[in-house]
């Protein structure tokens, strides 16, 4: 590599998200040491707000419009071409065209990322998308998962050496999220004395299935009268949503508070952390919300249940058992001492086993290797 090698991401997307989030944490981080060319395939560049002044990285919408898999290939084979980067980045599904092109005749190193699937493959993978991942990864030097499902599946289904699956889970700024509210962070929000607020941070999006929630809430007995339920967020799905609380009949109690980059300054005014997306491997919405000492009630997917200390996982439940779910958020809510109890063994084992100090150095030994 050279002096301040060059990496290039290619992303599905660069809007606001948990992985996009998560890389831009990591190149703040590592500041000068690499050069940096981020490029969003379907457009959106959103996310270029999370990286620092200063930081030597370019935020690009890829401009490729050729028809036809040999033609788009071309089209990719010449950027990588241009850009003649030390290493080149594929995120998640939508970036293995770009892993592909560079694997039929290699132009530099490739690592590709996989953090999770979109809620076509929630259930099962597609058998077509299986293949054609097996290609477009057979030379890639490495497949980072955050998630032991991850592993798993790289390794028995895709058919991956286990040699080149590297498990670095997610890592979270404990001394950030252990920070105190600030009270006035969300416009138009103030939690009122004795309120308990249900919350969550998540993209308004289909596979976040965030009307699961909604229901889950408007069945809340006995409470319902002091709570009410924060979505941090936004997306296509906000209208859809918006509807349904108001025909549940608790749209005076659900807050929607649209996109905030001060998720640090606003989880500790939520009581109970929710979660109730159809997909997910390990999700940094738990991690922030156990660093900031939040008892969690979430479905049992991806890794999300193994991510939590022994005495928090009775509070996640079957995925396709809302019923369970609900009782979890009432039992939480109602019981103080449990919720604050939860919530301290949340704190510290996210200090213990989860410090961004981790995924920082697993991700170093990544790109230098």
């Amino acid at each position: 590599m050279t002096a301040q090698p060059h990496l290039l991401h290619v992303f599905p997307t660069f809007a606001h998200g948990g992985v996009p989030i998560r890389i831009s944490t990591i190149i703040n981080h590592f500041g000068d040491r690499y050069r940096h060319t981020v490029l969003s395939l379907d457009g959106p560049t959103d996310c270029r707000s999370r990286l620092k002044p200063g930081v030597p990285a370019e935020v690009h919408a890829f401009e490729g419009s050729a028809k036809g898999l040999p033609g788009r290939l071309r089209a990719i084979r010449g950027y990588i071409k241009s850009q003649a980067p030390d290493l080149l980045l594929t995120f998640n599904w939508g970036a293995t065209e770009w892993a592909l092109a560079n694997t039929l005749a290699p132009l530099c190193r490739h690592v590709h990322l996989e953090s999770g699937f979109g809620v076509e493959e929630a259930e099962r993978q597609i058998p077509r998308r299986v293949y054609f991942r097996r290609l477009a990864l057979a030379r890639t030097s490495q497949v980072v998962v955050p998630s032991f499902k991850l592993v798993g599946i790289a390794t028995d289904i895709w058919k991956l050496p286990k040699h080149k699956i590297k498990h670095i889970p997610n890592g979270v700024d404990c001394a950030l999220f252990a920070r105190e509210p600030v009270e006035d962070i969300l416009p138009g929000f103030t939690k009122h004395p004795d309120e308990l607020i249900v919350g969550t941070v998540a993209p308004l999006r289909v596979e976040k299935n965030l009307a699961r929630l909604l229901k889950a809430f408007a069945q809340l007995s006995g409470i319902e009268q002091k709570t009410r339920l924060l979505l941090v967020g936004d997306g296509d799905q906000r209208a859809g949503l918006e509807s349904l609380a108001k025909e549940l009949g608790i749209g005076e109690r659900v807050v929607f508070a649209g996109h905030s980059e001060d998720i640090d300054q606003l989880l500790g005014l939520i009581d109970v952390f929710a979660m109730t997306s159809d997909t997910e491997q390990m999700p940094n919405s738990i991690l922030q919300a156990m660093a900031s000492g939040r008892a969690i009630a979430s479905l049992d997917v991806g890794d999300v249940k193994a991510m939590l200390p022994e005495n928090a996982q009775a509070f996640v439940t079957p995925k396709h058992d809302d019923d369970a779910f609900r009782r979890a958020l009432e039992t939480l809510l109602c019981e103080t001492s449990l919720r604050h109890e939860i919530g301290e063994s949340n704190r510290a084992h996210a200090q213990n086993v989860y410090a961004a100090e981790k995924m920082f150095a697993a991700y170093e030994k990544v790109f230098d290797a």
